[in-house]
């Protein structure tokens, strides 16, 4: 931290608020964190935020920087599909409120991507290398199944892992390492059909006019493109973080607190870590 604002240029003095992340995650992390972050607000006299970190990923799209300006529309109504290894949420989002339209029963879109790239003997994480392969792929190659796809906007993808795994079971070594680029355009095409067509759905039944993609899936070109489609065909306002905010970062975490601030809301002092995912 003193190597951050010896770079900036920026004083203890000059920071109106500090934020830190309470939750969810390993107790142990957090503890460091919020410690540090409460010893700071004492000793400098600055309040201090606790932020959720899914939160934070919903705040990320509205960072702004030398060559990216978010949308204006913070605390307005918005929807929220939040993708990443662990979380795989739909929210109605309000100025201070977060209402979960649906959510994965078991796994994650960003963990059937990680998985299935270590079925195919792909660096981890794998999300980024079967995008990469997925770009000289076809996508209509191999027919992967779409659980829960017709009921409500709850996501299922351990069946799709399933399914991928017996379908490379029945492959050769030698097939699998040929067609590698239509397996993974064919799972993506899959993944990002599901995604796309819960974020649909949700959009009809609530009727908001504005959309957030974030999480670390969101750096994923195929769903970028498709959620842009549906912004287009709906006449929707999308908000989509710059690669380097799609995945964890310190930044979003600063965003979501400085709503909170600007706001007039702050964190007591008792505030303590929690390993629950909850968001309200």
């Amino acid at each position: 931290m003193e190597q951050a604002l010896s770079q900036t240029g920026i004083a203890w003095s000059d920071i109106l608020g500090i934020a830190v992340t309470n939750r969810p995650g390993l107790v142990g992390s957090l503890i460091v964190g919020l410690v540090t972050a409460k010893t700071l607000s004492l000793s400098h006299e600055i309040p201090f935020i606790g932020v959720h970190h899914i939160r934070g990923h919903v705040m990320a799209p509205f960072v702004s920087d030398e060559t990216y300006t978010g949308p204006t529309w913070v605390n307005e109504e918005f929807l929220a599909l939040v993708v990443s290894g662990g979380h795989s949420h739909i929210y109605r989002v309000g100025s201070d409120t977060f209402t979960t339209l649906g959510q994965t029963i078991d796994d994650a879109a960003g963990e059937a991507f990680d998985k299935f790239a270590k079925m195919l003997g792909l660096p981890y994480p794998g999300g980024v290398h079967v995008d990469k392969l997925a770009q000289n792929g076809d996508a209509s190659a191999y027919e992967f199944p779409k659980p829960m796809i017709k009921d409500g906007l709850n996501l299922s993808f351990s069946g799709l892992k399933a399914a991928a795994q017996r379908l490379l079971e029945r492959l050769s070594d030698s097939e699998k390492e040929s067609r590698q680029a239509d397996l993974c355009a064919s799972f993506q095409k899959t993944v990002v059909d599901i995604l796309i067509t819960k974020l649909e759905k949700a959009h009809k039944q609530t009727g908001l006019k504005r959309l957030v993609v974030c999480g670390g899936v969101s750096a994923n070109s195929e769903l970028r493109a498709r959620a842009q489609g549906l912004a287009d065909k709906y006449g929707l306002d999308l908000a989509i973080p710059p690669l380097r905010y799609c995945t964890d970062n310190a930044v979003m975490i600063a965003r979501a607190g400085l709503v909170d601030l600007l706001a007039g809301r702050s964190s007591d002092h008792d505030l303590a870590p929690s390993p629950r995912s909850e968001l309200t």
